[in-house]
């Protein structure tokens, strides 16, 4: 049984309480709330339950869920910090939800077992007596009744003739006469008097193939008739419940075909009953795997599947769940939540998680997959490098997870509960870079707001920001970025008043700033600044071992993204994945199977060789041939410069011209290109 500790005893909590405590389906291990006299705390002492105005004495590895109704958005982040590993902490209105869809599948379970479990008791428990013979006469059925009143077992009455059985009973006659008889009086032998219905049973062709008697003690009547008014009001109930309920419900036997809708089902997929009862479980999908048949096969409940039914392709949220009576698989239950009715809530939640995701880390050390020697060392490097407030550099190619570190590295140090900004500086054009990065006065420029603008180092003060491709900074930021980092303050675009700031600068490059050195693009006063502990993340080829995990991980985050059941890869995929190269490196490897993914059938569980697009290496004969002879004259600088102008000519020859694709082959940005053509005079190799 999980546990479960609320936050807030106010009418949120103390309704959820009451429906935990109600379905017996959680335990709850703790109410905490400001207040003393909260009705959550209240209910929380009369039921027994811990209870409290602090719930970090409560909040432990054990805690399986928290449920916080505070509506503090403070309260929620520190709890999501606090809690332990495998802890989720959901909103109040959210657990309300799914505790009253629980409740309710718990109660049509619960009907439903007990409504088939009264029908086998009609033959196998009532106080009805059943006698059945074939049309030879001859004891084919006999219940436990049967033995009661007429005083034989059974095993001394099936098979023998009715004379012998029961020598008063008639159905000898009924063999004869095809007629049926009701309410027949019935002296036994041993002086029972009973009440007979005998009954001919007769084929389609007209065929008696035997007849059937079922019989009551004449005491009893007035109490079968008592019985049968409480059958019919608790059916009357039961039809009642299925039928006001507004999500659909569907009910399947042990061979999954449909036997129960109720009139929501029709409303939301569109289906009649014609369309579905006797007709398999797949009748109503229109995208998607039947969960019914999964549920039958695994005898185990699935919940929150999304998939759309019906001729409309109505998306839906599906909970399905096995009907099992005495160990025997009967069925299986399903309640579909139409997803339109949930949409607006969905919209604000993911406009929510869009603002938290633009002042937080998302990531920790714990999100990096890779057991490799070289991840397993940057991630002990960026592990002692957040506990220092030293300017981090994170080096490696693009698709490597730079950004990724940089989260693990604010959430591992002591500004984790400051802000975490992001910036990519290659994105912005230079103007709109520094203003964004250091904010502007009133008048600054046109266009500037009444009052100026806060830049993202005063947004940040006391945290994190993270500056990707920082080799892509112009001249003027760089120099700018040196007084943040020497000076520890900054000053607005248009204006001359310096404002102090406390911020932790982690950087990112794929580009060889050492090159940029030499070449006078990048200041070499600010790489001595950035480079005071420098992190070398290794492309996926150098650490292929580790491309199993991440393959198992990309592959449930996919399945969540896609809403597929993909479970794996086969042998034959794995060996194609580690023998290739990876050049975009974990991106790369994303794309490549959410792209198989996305074309598998719904019945394939494991990714194939076949599903994955051609993964070759790239051929040598592709690369550019460098030549092995230049001109060695002039120093280092100048030798550098030739030998790095030699390889830019050749790679646009080889592109006829093409920039972009140059610039791509080259890994650097089509800028640092464009200034590498201007400043070699490349111009005429090169097509507009």
């Amino acid at each position: 049984m999980q546990e479960v500790l609320i936050i807030g005893g106010g009418k949120g909590g103390t309704a959820i309480l009451r429906i935990l405590h109600e379905v017996s389906l959680m335990k709850v291990i703790g109410v905490v709330d400001l207040n003393n006299n909260a009705p959550g705390i209240k209910m929380a002492m009369e039921l027994g339950i811990p209870y409290g105005d602090d719930w970090k004495p409560l909040l432990n590895e054990s805690v399986d869920i928290v449920i916080d109704v505070t509506g503090d958005q403070r309260v929620f982040e520190e709890v999501r910090e606090k809690r332990g590993k495998s802890t989720v902490i959901i909103p109040g209105s959210v657990a309300f939800l799914i505790s009253k869809l629980l409740e309710e599948k718990e109660d049509l379970i619960h009907q439903l077992t007990s409504e088939s479990f009264k029908r086998d008791l009609i033959f196998n428990s009532t106080d009805d007596g059943m006698v059945g013979i074939d049309d030879k006469g001859n004891v084919m059925l006999f219940n436990k009744s049967a033995e009661r009143m007429i005083g034989k077992e059974q095993e001394h009455a099936l098979g023998v003739h009715i004379s012998e059985v029961v020598p008063e009973s008639k159905l000898t006659t009924t063999l004869e006469t095809r007629r049926t008889e009701i309410n027949q009086e019935v002296l036994l032998h041993n002086g029972l008097k009973i009440i007979s219905n005998r009954i001919p049973m007769i084929t389609e062709t007209d065929e008696i193939i035997g007849a059937f008697s079922v019989f009551k003690d004449i005491t009893e009547v007035v109490n079968l008739a008592e019985e049968i008014t409480n059958l019919k009001e608790i059916q009357t109930m039961l039809e009642a419940i299925i039928h006001s309920s507004d999500d659909a419900i569907s009910v399947v036997d042990e061979e999954g075909k449909g036997i129960l809708i109720n009139p929501a089902y029709t409303r939301i997929t569109g289906l009649s009953q014609e369309e579905v009862i006797g007709k398999p479980a797949t009748a109503d999908i229109s995208e998607g795997e039947s969960i019914h048949l999964k549920v039958l096969q695994t005898r185990r409940a699935i919940r929150g599947t999304k998939m759309r039914v019906g001729p409309k392709r109505k998306e839906v949220i599906v909970n399905v769940a096995p009907i099992i009576v005495n160990g025997k698989l009967k069925g299986s239950v399903g309640v579909i939540h139409d997803m339109s009715e949930i949409q607006s809530l969905t919209q604000e939640l993911d406009r929510a998680r869009r603002i938290i995701r633009t002042l937080e880390a998302k990531y920790m050390f714990e999100d990096i997959i890779g057991d490799s020697e070289e991840m397993n060392l940057a991630v002990e490097q960026a592990k002692l490098g957040a506990k220092t407030p030293a300017t981090v550099l994170l080096r490696g190619e693009s698709g490597t997870g730079k950004e990724l570190f940089a989260h693990a590295i604010h959430n591992a140090s002591n500004r984790k509960f400051n802000k975490f900004l992001r910036v990519n500086c290659a994105a912005l054009s230079e103007s709109l870079l520094e203003s964004e990065l250091f904010g502007y006065e009133e008048g600054a420029f046109s266009g500037a707001k009444r009052g100026g603008k806060r830049g993202l180092f005063e947004e940040a003060n006391n945290g994190s920001i993270f500056l990707d491709e920082i080799g892509e900074l112009s001249a003027n930021t760089q120099a700018k970025l040196l007084r943040v980092l020497q000076e520890n303050e900054i000053v607005r675009v248009g204006g001359t008043k310096s404002i102090q700031i406390n911020v932790r600068v982690i950087a990112a490059t794929n580009v060889n700033l050492e090159k940029g050195i030499a070449d006078g693009s990048f200041r070499e006063d600010l790489y001595y600044r950035l480079n005071r502990m420098p992190i070398q993340i290794p492309p996926l080829r150098n650490r292929k071992s580790d491309i199993p995990l991440i393959t198992e991980q990309l592959i449930t985050k996919i399945n969540q993204d896609y809403g597929r059941n993909v479970e794996g890869v086969t042998k034959d995929a794995m060996m194609k994945l580690m023998n290739y190269h990876w050049p975009g490196n974990v991106r790369e490897l994303e794309n490549v199977l959410g792209r198989a993914i996305i074309f598998m059938k719904y019945n394939e569980i494991n990714i194939d060789s076949n599903h994955l697009p051609p993964l070759e290496s790239v051929s040598k004969v592709n690369q550019p041939q460098l030549s092995s002879t230049f001109d060695r004259k002039g120093d280092l600088a100048t030798q550098l410069e030739q030998f790095e102008k030699n390889i830019i000519t050749q790679v646009l020859e080889q592109n006829k011209g093409n920039k972009t694709a140059t610039a791509k082959e080259l890994n650097v940005s089509v800028r640092n290109l464009y200034y590498k053509i201007d400043k070699y005079n490349l111009e005429k190799n090169s097509v507009k």
